[in-house]
């Protein structure tokens, strides 16, 4: 049986977005939010609930939203605090299943089993990566295009452990994954084992934790772009010749500053998926 500890009860900020329409403004919201610190998102029928840690929150912190300004859609918002524990019965109200290119379902525990080649059973717990964001999206879909029979895997800012246990599934034997947040590392845990994993070794850390003197044959790191440049020459350090790179959590046009830092260390651009200006990258060593 899994054994987890008692989290000291973290307070969240919860704000409840009503956009009409919906589209395409729900999906720029997102991103905007993002980018300020918010951790996670449910999408509703009318709107965005997102989530941010109260110690990040400011009083003017919604003021640089430039969808809030636009006057071709309509949005309010409220907000109250919420405690973690609290969190999930916001999402189980929500969270819907999602099918990734007709091979892959992720779906919480309460929902009935897919048909899917890949059945992922994920319960996030405040974590980012239950597969509805682009980024966990397009992760997923580099995942299923290509071959992890036998393969060694870094699942860097794993999350929720998705993009983990999907490599698993697809017959990676030797699987690190690697969250700083204490709250991810233990729903990580959870959800490994919920999926019946048995080589996936989950850490708490930043890329400092990565196993010294470790190579692997497939890094993931969906994260975000400050951090992803910063640590782009660790990833390459640890990474077979020949080796893969996927990279996501930033937007379209920072592919080019990525790259660059990625050539500089001697990983070279193949191709990218693009989601509503979001990307997610495959880099070859």
């Amino acid at each position: 049986m899994l054994k987890t500890e008692t989290l000291p009860n973290t307070i969240y900020i919860e704000y409840t977005f009503k956009i009409y329409p919906l589209q395409p403004a729900s999906e720029i919201l997102i991103a905007e939010l993002g980018q300020l610190g918010f951790e996670s998102f449910v999408e509703t029928r009318e709107g965005v609930l997102a989530y941010l840690q109260k110690q990040d929150w400011k009083e003017a912190i919604l003021d640089s939203i430039f969808i809030l300004k636009n006057p071709d859609f309509k949005i309010s918002y409220r907000s109250k605090e919420i405690e973690q524990e609290n969190w999930n019965v916001t999402w189980e109200r929500n969270f819907n299943p999602i099918q990734v290119d007709d091979l892959c379902t992720v779906r919480a525990p309460f929902h009935e089993k897919s048909n899917s080649k890949y059945d992922i059973v994920i319960e996030p717990k405040m974590s980012f990566g239950t597969g509805h964001h682009e980024t966990t999206h397009m992760m997923l879909q580099h995942i299923l295009a290509h071959n992890f029979e036998g393969k060694s895997v870094l699942d860097m800012g794993t999350g929720t452990g998705v993009l983990a246990i999907l490599a698993e599934m697809k017959g990676a034997i030797d699987i690190d994954a690697i969250d700083i947040d204490h709250w991810c590392y233990l729903n990580a845990l959870e959800n490994v084992e919920r999926n019946g994993c048995h080589h996936i070794q989950v850490l708490e850390g930043d890329s400092s934790t990565i196993p010294h003197h470790k190579e692997y044959d497939i890094v993931l790191a969906n994260i975000n772009r400050n951090i992803l440049l910063k640590d782009i020459s660790v990833y390459a350090n640890c990474l077979k010749r020949n080796g893969l790179l996927f990279l996501s959590g930033f937007y379209y046009d920072d592919i080019i500053v990525i790259s660059a830092k990625c050539i500089e260390v001697g990983l070279k651009f193949e191709k990218n998926i693009e989601k509503n200006n979001w990307v997610a990258v495959k880099y070859v060593f």
